[in-house]
């Protein structure tokens, strides 16, 4: 191996560690791999890489040491109580470099969460992914490297060093959603534990029912649906990548939809991405399918689903369904002829209602990717902090979870004023109304909060925070390359058609003159207006790899990505933006 194109591995650089006994450097680590996780633990894709990674932390235990590097987002996962309750709710198990000022993210140049990064046992980078879906290329890239560096004795298999941390003990663990029973009982979606409990009126537990995979949203179907499909209750499976039915008499689960397999591109509807949410409306159940940032519905009569509303591009864009830009979206509340929704990577309110032309969206906070806050006031000026929870309330206005103000606001459509309700609430994730009061689950605080609905609501200026990524200097002529490196034992397989997709945006749209749209080439030529100012390109790329050996077993794989590059259109700036979907092999 040559080592004229080997780069040394940066330091990691961060304000502390969670899960190990100790501060870590990467000297400690030589003689072993070490794959980098650069994640925030808002983004759903990063979720998923963590699920991803944990049968190869089991398969190369001694030769591969996973770390978590949190590079944060919003205000609220800078917050090292918070991040310590992000790794507890997500069940990550390896050490995690806590990065709120984005040193070690900046030194690795990552652009997108999640990236990763993979160190060999002598300290220098091999390579780096964006995006989710990667682990069998990592896999493939560890068999073949493990065997050269044991025969060059530069690998020394070692114990992990993740130490668990305690785990608190109590009838619930980050509850996520819940719904009133017409017994008075209420069911709550406790992800924490796995399961679905039901809770008496003194908040005794009645019964637990598991076989569930952090689940996040609740729906109680109406009596007469019910009894003809035979279940009462939906449940967004959101890790299972599923939908689940229970039936209150019996306290059976069956699988409704999704197979267990999460959704990439190109597949059909049997395959789910961590539903967060369900509602019923317009006569069927309503899915938030918040790792595709897309709206599903499910018919329990026929049990067809369907893709409902987006594109699968992650933004805020409103108008006609099969047009509009989500962004993660998490709860949803039902109000006659609107579908209220929140979507917290956009710290927005927005609602799907019918037009002459089919249904719409509409937003009534919320300005973009980059920008959050808490400030109440009128809509144009109005901000909510990542919030995951909505509920209708009986005067027709509506209620945030504003789950990292940790807040309940309050929206009054008529009025288009924002309110404060109650503050200081540990991660409020959902609510119900329950009388005159409005039960809030305080998710990181691991109970049920009775907030009473008559009091006036205040009135704060908050703050008002954009999110603080590197701008990329960019001339008005840019030529984009999405690099793309087939696994070891993987080809580009062009059989069956292009393997490859590549979509570019921008907001303001006006930034990109010429080049946009959808196209098959991983290279692009953008012509962008200096007249708009800076903005952001959105980039969505795919591309598929296939065994080189095409007999019995031989598989396919779809590695995907979106980024949002901020860009400044600069003079003399460098004509080539680089993204690396799969990078090239160092070394």
């Amino acid at each position: 191996m040559s080592n004229r194109a080997r780069v040394r591995a940066p330091e990691l650089v961060g304000r502390g560690w969670l899960n190990t006994s100790a501060p870590l450097a990467l000297r400690d680590l030589r003689g072993r791999f070490v794959l980098l996780d650069f994640w925030t633990f808002c983004c759903v894709n990063c979720l998923h890489v963590i699920e991803e990674l944990r049968p190869l932390e089991t398969e190369h235990a001694g030769d591969l040491v996973v770390v978590g590097v949190h590079s944060p987002k919003f205000v609220h996962e800078a917050d090292p109580d918070a991040l310590r309750a992000a790794v507890a709710r997500y069940s990550v198990h390896h050490p995690v470099l806590d990065d709120p000022e984005l040193v070690t993210w900046q030194a690795y140049t990552a652009r997108a969460w999640p990236t990763l990064v993979l160190v060999d046992p002598e300290g220098y980078v091999v390579t780096q992914y964006a995006g989710e879906g990667h682990v069998h290329a990592i896999d493939a890239l560890l068999r073949d490297l493990v065997p050269r560096h044991r025969a060059r004795g530069t690998l020394q298999p070692g114990d992990s060093p993740y130490v668990a941390p305690p785990v608190p003990a109590g009838d619930l663990r980050f509850p996520a959603t819940a719904i009133r029973l017409p017994t008075g009982h209420v069911l709550v979606a406790d992800a924490g534990h796995d399961e679905v409990v039901e809770l008496a009126p003194d908040g005794e537990v009645v019964r637990r029912l598991g076989g569930f995979r952090e689940p996040n949203g609740l729906c109680l179907l109406p009596d007469d649906v019910a009894a003809q499909v035979g279940y009462d209750v939906v449940v967004a499976d959101t890790v299972g990548h599923r939908l689940r039915g229970i039936d209150l008499a019996t306290g059976l689960v069956s699988v409704l939809a999704g197979d267990g397999t999460p959704f990439r591109q190109g597949d059909g509807t049997e395959h789910l991405s961590s539903p967060w949410d369900v509602a019923w409306w317009q006569d069927r159940v309503w899915v938030a399918m918040a790792g595709i940032h897309q709206l599903w519905t499910f018919d329990p009569v026929t049990g067809e689903v369907e893709v409902a509303a987006g594109t699968t591009q992650e933004g805020l864009v409103d108008g006609p369904v099969d047009q509009a830009w989500f962004a993660q979206t998490s709860g949803l509340a039902a109000d006659g002829d609107r579908l209220w929704l929140v979507d917290p990577e956009t710290s927005s309110l927005r609602w799907l209602q019918a037009a002459p032309d089919g249904l719409v969206v509409r937003s009534a906070i919320g300005t973009g990717l980059f920008d959050f806050g808490f400030r109440d006031g009128p809509v144009d000026r109005a901000l909510l902090q990542h919030p995951l929870g909505v509920t209708v309330l009986p005067d027709g206005t509506v209620a945030v979870c504003d789950t990292y103000n940790g807040a309940l606001r309050r929206y009054d459509p008529a009025s288009g004023l924002l309110t404060t309700l109650a503050t200081d609430l540990a991660e409020p994730s959902g609510a119900f109304v329950d009388g005159a009061e409005l039960v809030v689950l305080e998710s990181a605080a691991h109970r049920l909060t009775r907030v009473p609905l008559g009091a006036a609501g205040t009135t704060t200026d908050g703050f008002a925070h954009t999110t603080q990524r590197p701008v990329t200097d960019v001339p008005t002529t840019l030529e984009l390359v999405v690099a793309f490196t087939p696994p070891p034992g993987q080809k580009v397989d062009d059989r069956f058609g292009p393997p490859s997709q590549l979509v570019v945006e921008s907001t303001p749209p006006g930034l990109v003159r010429t080049g946009g749209g959808r196209g098959t080439e991983l290279r692009r030529t953008l012509e962008l207006d200096p007249h708009v100012g800076d903005g952001v390109l959105h980039v969505a790329a795919r591309a598929g790899s296939c065994d080189v050996d095409a007999g019995p077993g031989a598989a396919c794989h779809m590695h995907q990505q979106d980024w949002g590059v901020p860009v400044r259109i600069s003079a003399g700036a460098a004509a080539l933006l680089e993204l690396p979907l799969v990078g090239t092999v160092r070394g």
